[in-house]
């Protein structure tokens, strides 16, 4: 084998290698529609206040969520065994809490408020928000501490307060 040979067959392996091995496409929020129902207990997300959560999975199509509470109790569940590629809420101190449209926020860099008066579609909900200086005049507003997404516990999520 000549060298120029063993260099195109070196590139031709360089280049099946490549081929081989791919890099997961950015996963993006999608905006939900009139008729989006929550993947929990079927309620169409926009008819109800407060914000909304979406879970994108490594395969498969995404849930959506009506209240944040809802993706924590399957973000938390010892059962939970999809591979998640990506975790959705939205920032509300954006968005208005009665009717939340778009500003969609990477859910594991949010902060969240546990535990405020402001009630989401079935009660109490969690606040989320981008930064936190929000969140922390949310908190004042409406009550409630703030805490980051891994500080989120399973008891919290039964009992949001």
């Amino acid at each position: 084998m000549t060298s120029i040979t063993r260099q195109l067959a070196g590139l031709a392996l360089l280049a099946a290698l490549a081929a081989c091995s791919h890099t997961p496409a950015k996963v993006h929020p999608l905006e939900p529609g009139d008729d989006t129902a929550c993947a929990l207990d079927g309620m169409v997300l926009k008819d109800f206040a407060g914000p909304k959560a979406q879970i994108h999975y490594t395969e498969g199509k995404p849930d959506f969520f009506c209240n944040l509470t809802e993706l924590f109790d399957v973000v938390l569940a010892p059962e939970s065994r999809r591979a998640v590629a990506a975790l959705f809420v939205q920032d509300m101190g954006k968005t208005d809490w009665n009717h939340p449209q778009a500003h969609w926020i990477d859910a594991r860099t949010a902060y969240y408020v546990v535990g405020s008066r402001k009630p989401g579609s079935m009660g109490p909900t969690f606040g989320s928000f981008a930064n936190a200086a929000d969140a922390a005049a949310f908190a004042a507003k409406e009550g409630g501490k703030v805490l980051r997404f891994d500080q989120i516990t399973a008891a919290m999520v039964k009992t949001p307060t």
